[in-house]
């Protein structure tokens, strides 16, 4: 069987941007005889072998092209972490494991991808995020000299920044950097999450919109209704955090009227009642009214018909989950699709360690009273 070192070779090269010199030199042999290794005309002397290998970073068994072992063990590990992420399962069993792939598979972005959500979510769990006020001020800062402090966080940002000098698809660049622009802010980068921010393409110039603007018929149907979707998405974002950073706005009718409001346009999108995706930000949306409305509000009972709406809204979502292809409805969207597996699970924490923690005694004692809503307060 011939060998295709050169190739390999080759290969890796190209992979991660390298010349034939750079090789030529770490290795300490000539440009040419690189050139002729590739053009598989020679083949490397075997003492030779296990430095090229760590060059690229890569076994001796695959460098000769053995690695289908190896590729079955990349595909197990980023399949238990893919579970583990979106079901919420046990992140630091998660975190380990992929440290460990790190380590063996130093070239696979996924890895990368998966280490970052991993350390991003145990952070969240280990030590949460605060924010403060200013006397003075109407608004909410971020604690960032606290949460600077978050190690996971640090370390998530460091395998997103470096998933991003690799070769990953565009929906995943966009996916990490939003949630690199947001670590960035929280722990006090500003610098870097307004630079990161400002390199991205406006509003006007998505992949969404321009994509509806590029079809006609069914096509450019199901491209609206992502839009809408997306857009719907993006704005309940911006809105909560704006409302929940501007103290003399949720503190007052008006901020807690916006967030029912823009539930209400969900709703409307959604008019046959099946929101998706959408169910949890619906949800996420009621939720953050009822506790408002608890503390600054007309207090328990008006929060109390919030929560219900939400509790709803979370039920519906986590009915969605590993249910096969889902088809929205309603006329905006009736063309748009999405494979369910992907659903992300919520915390079995998602009550009792989150919105329980936040709501008044007044509101708690008010939801404790009703049966229907028992499992708000196990874990």
């Amino acid at each position: 069987m011939k060998l295709t070192i050169g190739e390999k070779i080759k290969a890796l090269r190209k992979r991660d941007g390298r010349k034939q010199e750079d090789l030529a030199i770490a290795l300490g042999v000539s440009n040419q005889a690189v050139s002729r290794w590739e053009k598989d005309g020679s083949y490397p002397d075997m003492e030779l072998i296990p430095a090229i290998a760590n060059y690229f970073n890569v076994s001796i068994d695959e460098l000769f092209g053995y690695s289908k072992d190896r590729e079955e063990k990349l595909r197990t590990i980023l399949a238990k972490s893919d579970k583990a992420i979106v079901e919420s399962g046990d992140m630091a069993e998660c975190v380990e494991m992929l440290r460990a792939a790190v380590e063996e598979f130093p070239s696979e972005p996924k890895v990368y991808m998966n280490l970052g959500f991993a350390l991003d979510f145990l952070g969240w769990k280990e030590y949460g995020t605060r924010i403060y006020t200013k006397d003075g001020s109407d608004y909410a800062f971020e604690d960032t000299e606290y949460n600077s402090q978050n190690v996971y966080w640090q370390e998530a940002l460091r395998a997103y920044e470096k998933a991003l000098t690799l070769d990953i698809s565009s929906e995943d660049r966009d996916v990490l950097t939003q949630r690199m622009v947001l670590l960035y802010a929280k722990m006090g980068y500003f610098d870097k999450a307004t630079a990161l921010a400002a390199k991205q393409n406006s509003l006007l110039m998505s992949r969404e919109f321009l994509l509806a603007l590029a079809n006609e018929g069914e096509t450019k149907d199901k491209y609206q209704g992502e839009a809408i979707i997306d857009l719907l998405n993006a704005l309940k974002t911006v809105v909560l955090h704006s409302v929940g950073t501007k103290i003399s706005f949720f503190t007052k009718r008006e901020g807690i009227s916006l967030l029912i409001e823009l539930a209400h346009l969900y709703e409307a999108v959604f008019s046959d009642g099946r929101c998706g995706r959408c169910h949890v930000h619906i949800c996420e949306l009621y939720l953050n009214a009822a506790l408002y409305e608890a503390r600054f509000g007309e207090g328990a009972e008006k929060a109390f018909e919030y929560f219900k709406k939400g509790f709803e809204h979370k039920k519906s979502y986590e009915s969605i989950r590993n249910q096969g292809i889902y088809q929205y409805t309603a006329p905006l969207v009736a063309k748009v699709t999405f494979p369910t597996e992907n659903v992300l699970a919520l915390s079995k924490h998602f009550w009792l360690e989150g919105w329980m923690g936040v709501f008044t005694d007044a509101l708690k004692e008010r939801i404790q009273s009703d049966a229907k809503y028992a499992e708000c307060f196990t874990n």
